[in-house]
């Protein structure tokens, strides 16, 4: 049985917004975690922020729906950014590349603070 994966949305500003997973982003989870995410995109959010603190397994599901969540926010203009990854995350991420395109943080509050800078800079 798989473990449920809860998503929050802890903070929107502007078109920046945090989408918060905590337990499993897998093959069952992770179309609800991309439509959250479109969701956020179409409501004028495309400036993303996944915290992955609370991930506690990720398989390829997960790791396409961050590839998929990062183009649709590419195509609206924004950005997808990762923050808190886990260990065992980080290396699947830099083990299919993933980490050569989107830019990650050691918190969710360095990688807001990090896209306000660049949009107020933008």
């Amino acid at each position: 049985m798989t473990a449920a994966l809860h998503i929050n949305v802890p903070h929107t500003d502007g078109t920046l917004a945090v989408i918060a997973l905590s337990g499993e982003f897998d093959i069952t989870t992770a179309p609800a975690v991309r439509a959250r995410a479109l969701d956020l995109i179409a409501a004028g959010h495309p400036d993303l922020v996944a915290d992955l603190a609370g991930v506690t397994f990720c398989d390829s599901s997960g790791l396409g729906a961050l590839v998929g969540i990062w183009r649709c926010a590419k195509d609206a203009d924004g950005s997808l950014t990762l923050a808190a990854i886990p260990d065992r995350l980080s290396r699947l991420l830099s083990v299919t590349g993933m980490d050569t395109f989107l830019p990650a943080h050691p918190t969710a509050d360095a990688a807001l603070a990090a896209r306000q800078g660049n949009r107020t800079t933008a």
